[in-house]
């Protein structure tokens, strides 16, 4: 059974080093892309709030690291993400090839350009 982690630093704490470096990567990027996320754990992930409300989280698993922006912004990005192994709201990578950062804050903004559509509804 799997030990529950309150933050992403207990999160990435136990992850070996290829693994850990490519998710700060992401966190980092995540940060620059939303000034003002919170970092919280969420589904026993970690993830970024933004006024209460999710934006976007990132993970590993057995064989590779995955984002999760949302389905809009890999919608929208799908050009810039061949390559890369989608699905509907994931974009999984190796850890030894993380996402380049600027891909991750277009990915970023786009959803929250998305969700800023949608408050104006």
């Amino acid at each position: 059974m799997k030990k529950t982690v309150a933050t992403i630093d207990e999160y990435l704490r136990p992850l070996p080093v290829r693994e850990r470096a490519a998710l700060e990567k992401l966190r980092k990027a995540i940060h620059a892309a939303a000034p003002g996320v919170e970092e919280c754990i969420s589904y026993g992930v970690p993830a970024f709030r933004l006024d209460g409300k999710l934006l976007v989280a990132f993970g590993v698993a057995r064989n590779h690291c995955s984002l999760y922006p949302g389905a809009y912004p890999v919608r929208a990005l799908g050009e810039e993400l061949e390559g890369y192994d989608t699905s509907k709201g994931t974009v999984r990578f190796p850890a030894e090839r993380p996402l380049p950062a600027a891909l991750v804050k277009k990915l970023v903004r786009a959803r929250l350009s998305q969700r800023g559509a949608r408050r104006k509804r």
